[in-house]
């Protein structure tokens, strides 16, 4: 099938990828230059496994495309995907501009019938204000009689398993409208991703605000465990008891299981903060207040200080002339994403309190220091007490203490002989409970986990 993606961000050019691996004909589209051209010269602008070996082997295949063109892009495909950002606005709620525009550049080329699929996260009743939005730009070019119809299928991807998740899917959602156009678009669907429904059905069809809605509850109620769960590891703290334990006890239950019941120093990235705020705006449109995820959002920011709070017990609170080896700086394993990452908060805490950081990321280094040039926009001086290097152990050499923010692999086994004789103090702040308690102590170090029972 010939498919056009609009939007050549994380979720877009994970969509095109993996629909071009399944032998469909796919145009990536996206308005920035300067991305299309890396994605040409076989770049890839963001860090996920496996992708930039998919985009390779599809674009040698012929399978795959890039470009800027927005009139050859709409003639490509039967099928256009929105898959264009939607960042917070100023007031929580998702801005759809991008989205409207990408529709409304849609209308201006269309020449015949199109399914119209918003992937990007939207809040309910978008699909409705693209339609509106559509049928305005076909009135101007006197194309009224243009049919189309809009499609809601949100994506559910892991960052740093998003390949993964999209070629093998717990489930797919889709929502489209019960009429003509609404059933054959939902036939043309239901044959692009046959390929996924050939051991089980893996598709639920449903209402269009169904699914929109599907997507903010799906990302709402993982926050909410994370959340759940640094409550209970502070309470754990306070108590004596060992977090660990109470996730594998409660974990256990079936009812319960196991997934995002791990607690440390927040959640961070680019959905759930985003999709928990505009889910919130959503409900107060209808003059509903969600005081769970208001909770959710409050506990989170303040458990992105848990670290530092620890560190200011253990030092005071002035930290000048102390030296920090931060491990990870990514807000999770397996991505260069920076966005809402704790890292950020941790770093200028105790910098601002005169604290010098050596950090070390396997692959978000470069995405750091643009956020840091952001996060310090007003105080510039102060990047100078932040440093960054290429390898786990160059950030040890001096430093006081090691703090651990992202939980990468490279990081579970150090040695901790070698650990021990690089820090001025066999000390370690885990913001991730990578280390079991007993170990640390039989190599003689200090150890501050989150709720681990110290």
């Amino acid at each position: 099938m010939k498919v056009t993606i609009i939007g050549s961000g994380y979720v877009g050019l994970v969509t095109g990828a993996c629909l071009a691996e399944l032998g469909n004909q796919v145009f990536c589209l996206d308005l920035d230059h300067q991305k299309i051209d890396i994605l040409n010269q076989g770049g890839v602008p963001i860090y996920e496994p496996g992708l930039k070996e998919m985009i390779t082997r599809n674009k040698e295949a012929g399978r795959i495309v890039f470009s800027t063109d927005i009139e050859a892009s709409v003639a490509h495909g039967e099928i256009q995907f929105i898959a264009v950002g939607t960042p917070p606005d100023e007031d929580g709620s998702a801005d759809l501009k991008y989205v409207i525009a990408a529709a409304q550049n849609i209308a201006k080329y269309m020449k015949d019938f199109k399914v119209i699929i918003d992937k990007s996260t939207v809040p309910v009743g978008t699909a409705k204000k693209v339609s509106a939005a559509i049928k305005v730009q076909l009135a101007k070019r006197a194309q009224s009689h243009i049919e189309f119809s809009v499609v809601s299928n949100p994506e559910f991807l892991k960052e740093g398993a998003a390949v993964e998740d999209f070629m093998r899917p717990d489930r797919i959602v889709v929502g489209t409208d019960d009429d003509q156009h609404g059933h054959y678009a939902k036939e043309k669907v239901r044959k692009l991703y046959a390929p996924f429904n050939r051991h089980h059905e893996r598709t639920f069809y449903m209402d269009v605000k169904s699914a929109e809605l599907t997507k903010y509850a799906a990302n709402a109620m993982l926050a909410t465990r994370i959340s759940f769960m640094n409550e209970l590891a502070n309470l754990a703290d306070q108590v004596g008891a060992d977090i660990e334990a109470v996730r594998q006890g409660i974990g256990s239950d079936s009812r319960i299981g196991y997934g995002f019941l791990y607690s440390g120093t927040g959640y961070g990235g680019s959905c759930f903060p985003k999709d928990v705020q505009a889910l919130s705006k959503t409900a107060q449109e209808y003059s509903l207040n969600l005081r769970i995820l208001d909770a959710v959002e409050e506990v989170n920011d303040a458990q992105k200080k848990v670290l530092v709070n620890k560190i200011i017990q253990h030092y005071g609170q002035d930290l000048t002339g102390l030296t920090f080896a931060i491990w990870g700086l990514a807000f999770k394993p397996n991505t260069d994403d920076m966005r809402e990452a704790p890292s950020r908060v941790i770093i200028s805490e105790l910098v601002h309190r005169g604290a010098k950081i050596v950090a070390h990321d396997p692959v978000a280094t470069e995405e750091a220091w643009r956020c840091f040039a952001l996060d310090f926009a007003q105080r510039p001086e102060l990047l100078s007490m932040i440093k960054t290097v290429d390898k786990p152990n160059l950030a040890l050499e001096g430093a006081d203490a090691l703090v651990i923010v992202t939980e990468w692999k490279a990081f579970r086994s150090p040695d901790f002989d070698i650990l021990k004789q690089q820090l001025k103090e066999p000390l370690i702040f885990d913001g991730r409970n990578l280390f079991e308690p007993s170990t640390l102590s039989e190599f003689g170090f200090k150890y501050h986990g989150i709720g681990r029972h110290n």
